[in-house]
């Protein structure tokens, strides 16, 4: 195997390489630009502030972002964050996610099965730790099991002396390590939600898309041995809310972006990655949608599955657009050179292989294998609930008797609790959805390999897909908490003993899986990490800390300034309202997704129609980002972050700034309809501390 070394870096500075432009970044939190927001804003950003707003937000497991708002454990979210916990906690007589729900006592709010909340407590940069674990004689296979024997080793060690959640976070793709403790909960209660009408009014029509009228909240408690948590840190609710060219904060879990990639990176993404993404999601989406025209209760079970997926197939629509403008790939193109040419000049003699050109020879020897790691190890081919406690179980039984930095790296001690509270869920699992899930995804495995590779004809077991997933759904007993109990506390044994459907076609897959994992790990992973390492080191020496990392679902401040933009030559106001929500059912008739809810037809004479519904800003968000707080200079609440518009897809790969808008829930808007439409004054006063 050839070895990736790279000699060190005698940077010589060209022109035209310039820091993040305008407001652009997703900032760490213990490396803000204060300097950006002084010079531009004049406003000082105090550790006070960032304290305060780092352990008032939460980051949900179910994948969004959320932010305390009183003394008593309340949380707000979004309510697409919350449609996890509100499907799970509903019934075929009572649809909570479709009608909504309201606990006028706290003795009424209702625990949700499995979500986890967790809240950032401290940050520490481990990076000169972490890097000297690996030298440039190493090999990547040892490279990449030395960094992660070091990772795991100082999890370990932080959560024995702190008793807090302790991940290790990759920054810069390589180029930094930070580790984030985190206060954990998992006794989170539904206390508010509004009907999925109002919610996501305007549907997929209106997704990413600007002007918008949605009620995106949700509101959970947090309690700790059954009372709730004294939440000191928490933000302050604006009755107000935002005004026009107001600067505003977004603190939340951004997802992910790929600024830094490389221009071969992005390339192989819109050839390879992203239409393979495209056609797996637009399978799936038509299995869901068929499957929820059946029926009432099959719409039901269905709705979530069916929003994450439309919603990704959109978002990732909007990337490969934004790909496939020779304009954007011209800009990484022209910075990258800039970069580039920083790295001293070489003799051709030395053999050394430079950080871009690892990273591009291993984008085509990833496209040799991509598509059956993604199908086997990422699980594509196989999207049920089932398979995945299945396989997690089986992969538990052998991982965990060894040392913990030995482990894959999902089955680390830091991550084990989490992992064993979702695998152990009491939620309902619905044996119909999970085949017609199965169905697709094994259809979608032989429709990418063929009907002859070995990984088809494994997995189908001499049958077609409909007839598989029905045999393996069938005797499942996977949906019975006690049988997966079993199974974790039997450990080998058990699962030697099983002749669960499930555990059996896990078994079968896993020994293929774990060596296209390890070939990934050894072959791309490990090479891409010391290669942006590498060019991290030129991008500091040459542009310091003006840079911000690349999105990681980990705590970030964004900023920007409160105002509309302009559209084929209409000028749309930074806020909607009541009002123009009312108008816009009436164009559309009042037919779904534009069908406002009776409570909101009924009450209509009751509220305030010029109260600002939505808002949008030009801070830079991300998918990740829903539930977001959005905060004003003195770290109050004034909106609830939940969608980007159209403009602002192609942010996954360049800031901008011109039509590109997050959108936001009015703070406003939120007490309004809370004390005139939803009798939910109780709440409202908490908010507002009366």
């Amino acid at each position: 195997m050839l070895r990736l070394r790279f000699p060190l870096l005698l940077l010589t500075f060209g022109v035209g390489m310039v820091p993040a432009r305008s407001d652009e970044g997703m900032w760490l939190f213990n490396d803000p630009p204060k300097k950006h927001l002084k010079d531009t804003y004049q406003f000082d950003l105090t550790p006070e502030w960032l304290d305060r707003a780092m352990k008032a937000n939460v980051r949900f497991n179910s994948g969004g972002s959320g932010g305390f708002v009183s003394p008593d454990g309340l949380v707000v979210t979004n309510h697409h964050i919350a449609a996890d916990a509100l499907q799970k906690l509903s019934t075929k007589e009572r649809d909570l996610y479709r009608d909504g729900f309201y606990a006028k006592e706290r003795k009424d709010e209702s625990k949700c099965p499995d979500l986890e909340l967790n809240v950032l407590q401290s940050i520490e940069d481990v990076t000169e730790r972490v890097t000297k674990a690996v030298t440039s004689e190493m090999l990547p296979p040892e490279a990449a099991v030395k960094r992660r024997a070091v990772m795991s080793e100082i999890e370990k060690e932080s959560t024995a002396k702190t008793g807090l959640r302790s991940d290790i976070v990759t920054l810069y793709q390589g180029g930094a390590y930070h580790l984030y403790r985190y206060k954990k909960y998992t006794d989170v209660r539904l206390v508010f939600a509004p009907e999925a009408g109002i919610a996501g009014f305007g549907g997929d029509v209106d997704n990413f898309e600007y002007p918008r009228h949605g009620l995106d909240v949700a509101f959970f408690r947090v309690y700790e041995n059954d009372k709730p948590i004294v939440s000191k840190d928490h933000f302050k609710w604006s009755p107000t809310g935002p005004a026009g060219n107001d600067l505003a904060f977004v603190t939340g879990h951004p997802g992910t972006t790929n600024r830094l990639e490389t221009l071969a990176k992005l390339k192989h993404r819109r050839d390879s990655t992203l239409p393979y993404t495209l056609n797996r999601l637009r399978l799936m989406e038509a299995a869901l949608t068929q499957f929820g025209d059946q029926g009432p209760e099959q719409r039901r079970q269905a709705g979530g599955d069916l929003h994450r997926v439309a919603n990704a197939r959109k978002a990732f629509s909007g990337q490969l657009q934004g790909l496939l403008d020779p304009a954007i790939l011209k800009q990484k193109q022209v910075a990258e050179s800039v970069l580039e040419s920083t790295r001293p000049t070489r003799s051709q003699e030395t053999g050394i292989e430079g950080p871009w050109n690892a990273i591009a020879r291993v984008q085509k020897e990833f496209e040799q294998f991509e598509y059956p790691f993604s199908l086997l190890e990422t699980g594509h081919g196989f999207a049920s609930e089932l398979f995945t406690i299945a396989r997690h179980s089986v992969r538990m039984s052998e991982e965990l008797p060894k040392k913990s930095a030995e482990r894959l790296r999902e089955y680390r001690d830091s991550n084990l609790d989490s992992l064993k509270f979702q695998l152990l869920s009491p939620a309902p699992l619905y044996a119909d959805l999970e085949r017609t899930k199965l169905q697709a995804s094994l259809t979608f495995l032989a429709e990418t390999l063929g009907g002859e590779h070995p990984l088809v004809v494994s997995a189908l077991a001499g049958k077609n897909p409909a007839k598989r997933a029905e045999e393996l759904v069938a005797t499942c007993k996977l949906a019975d908490v006690a049988e997966r109990k079993a199974l974790l506390d039997g450990g080998a044994k058990a699962i030697a003993a099983s002749r669960d459907p499930m555990i059996l076609l896990s078994k079968a897959m896993d020994a293929e899986s774990r060596a296209l994992r390890k070939r990934y790990e050894n072959e791309v992973e490990e090479i891409e990490r010391q290669a942006y390492g590498e060019i991290a080191k030129l991008r500091f020496a040459k542009l310091g800390n003006t840079v911000a990392p690349d999105a990681t679902f980990t705590l970030r401040v964004a900023f920007g300034t409160v105002k509309g933009y302009e559209v084929d030559g209409k000028k749309l106001p930074f806020h909607t309202t009541f009002a123009s929500a009312f108008d816009r059912a009436d164009v559309m008739k009042n037919r779904e997704p534009f069908d406002l809810p009776n409570r909101w037809i009924d009450g209509k004479d009751k509220i305030e129609l010029q109260t600002p519904f939505n808002f949008v800003s030009t801070a830079d968000t991300i998918g990740g980002n829903s539930g977001s707080p959005v905060l004003n200079r003195s770290g109050e609440l004034v909106g609830i972050n939940f969608d980007r518009n159209r403009h602002g897809l192609v942010r996954n790969f360049v800031y901008t700034e011109v039509q590109a808008r997050h959108v936001a829930v009015h703070s406003k808007a939120v007490l309004e309809a809370l004390r005139k439409l939803y009798a939910a004054e109780n709440l409202a006063d908490e908010l507002t501390a009366k």
